[in-house]
């Protein structure tokens, strides 16, 4: 390997302040024409993807259901619509054309309303046009882009939150690769950077305001501000603490979902509909900010809130606690899975859509328990007592091995 091969293998610097953005062109602009030319001219290695006359008659589908059961029909019908659609301009010139610069790639689509009806047209009538124009039209902010990162793509991929906050103080590592849609082609970028560029690439029309500071006492009122409903999911003990204080006084409904092994515990907090809530439903105590904010706790102390008060043991799969004994010893961490992290996106997007549109929803917490479903006598009585007492014998011993720590700390 000579020198001059070594010296070209140099890491690119990851530039923390080129944040991701699509471009748009309106050709019908002349101003907009020139600037897409000029960037043809510049780049010709830029794939071009043209489908809009195949989103234009998905949409025309879509306004015209009765159709789809006569293609001739379909096809005449749509030949006049098509010709109404373009007038007497060059198909170019209708729509955006959208330039995505991070992967190269030059998209024909349809403006906005249009884009999202067809988008989402197969949502119909799961979720009903009326709740997901309110579901999209919404501001939603997720902190955390770890089990964040699901729960933001699956609120975007059913066609929610068209204006995100999203908020990650982490860039991508190999082993946040176990539970993130990442690709290895993220490594050392921002999380909510690859984030921000897996949301336009769902949708180039949304509004995303990225918070690569992750949550701050700095930043935190410009993160609550305007939000319809907060997704939280960041490791910051103290930070939990006050997303809820500020989420309390400005009347914001929180969602957080827990990795529980191959579960998921889904916590609910409608400030909008209770002024009354306490951080966490209670779970903690009453003393729970007193005893946390603006306190430097060692990290075995935080565990033990966070895994025995906020979670608690009795939802705790065993595998879980028992987690808690190795690390330190054969786990450098606290261990999750990419399947519950899907999980829990999934879930916490429903609970999501649930408060934006109104729907019945619990104000609590929702033990989402995928041995109980899939692992035969789990649930029985017998089955159920002894599981507990393993998970408090184990419970008790990481709370003996945290008082040790605190007392010669």
């Amino acid at each position: 390997m000579t020198k001059n091969l070594i010296k070209k293998l140099k890491p690119t610097p990851s530039a923390k302040e080129q944040a991701p953005k699509p471009d748009f062109f309106n050709l019908s602009n002349p101003d907009d024409a020139a600037r897409l030319s000029n960037l043809l001219d510049q780049n010709p290695h830029i794939k071009v993807i043209d489908t809009y006359d195949t989103q234009l008659k998905e949409l025309f589908t879509l306004n015209n259901p009765a159709l789809k059961m006569n293609p001739p029909e379909l096809e005449k019908q749509f030949a006049v619509h098509q010709t109404e659609h373009y007038q007497d301009n060059d198909p170019s010139a209708a729509g955006n054309w959208v330039y995505l610069p991070w992967r190269y790639v030059l998209l024909h689509l349809l403006k906005d309303d249009d884009f999202q009806q067809v988008r989402t047209g197969r949502n119909r009538n799961l979720i009903t046009p009326e709740e997901q124009v309110k579901y999209y039209n919404s501001t939603i902010g997720i902190a955390g882009q770890s089990v964040g990162n699901s729960c933001t793509l699956s609120i975007v991929l059913t066609g929610g939150g068209k204006h995100l906050k999203i908020a990650d103080p982490d860039t991508l590592e190999l082993t946040n690769l176990n539970r993130i849609r990442g690709s290895i082609a993220d490594l050392t970028e921002p999380k909510v950077y690859m984030s921000a560029r897996q949301i336009y690439e769902l949708n180039p029309y949304a509004d995303i305001t990225m918070f690569t500071d992750g949550i701050t006492e700095d930043n935190l009122q410009e993160f609550c501000d305007g939000l319809d409903v907060m997704v939280e999911e960041i490791d910051n003990l103290e930070m939990k603490i006050r997303l809820r204080q500020e989420a309390k006084a400005k009347k914001i409904p929180i969602v957080m979902a827990t990795d529980n092994g191959d579960s998921g515990v889904i916590d609910i907090e409608r400030h909008d509909l209770d002024d009354n809530i306490p951080p966490f439903h209670g779970r903690g105590g009453k003393d729970i900010a007193e005893r946390v904010v603006g306190k430097k706790l060692p990290l075995p102390a935080i565990g033990q809130i966070i895994g025995g008060e906020l979670l608690g043991y009795d939802l705790s799969e065993e595998r879980t606690v028992r987690s808690l004994l190795e690390i330190g010893r054969s786990i450098p961490t606290w261990p999750q899975l990419g399947s519950a992290a899907t999980l829990n996106g999934a879930v916490v997007s429903v609970a999501v859509r649930r408060i934006l549109t109104g729907q019945p929803l619990i104000d609590n917490r929702a033990n989402i328990s995928v041995p109980a479903l899939l692992e035969p006598g789990y649930t029985d009585e017998a089955t159920t007592q002894q599981r507990l007492k393993t998970i408090h014998e184990l419970g008790d011993q990481f709370n003996a091995i945290v008082q040790q720590i605190l007392k010669h700390s």
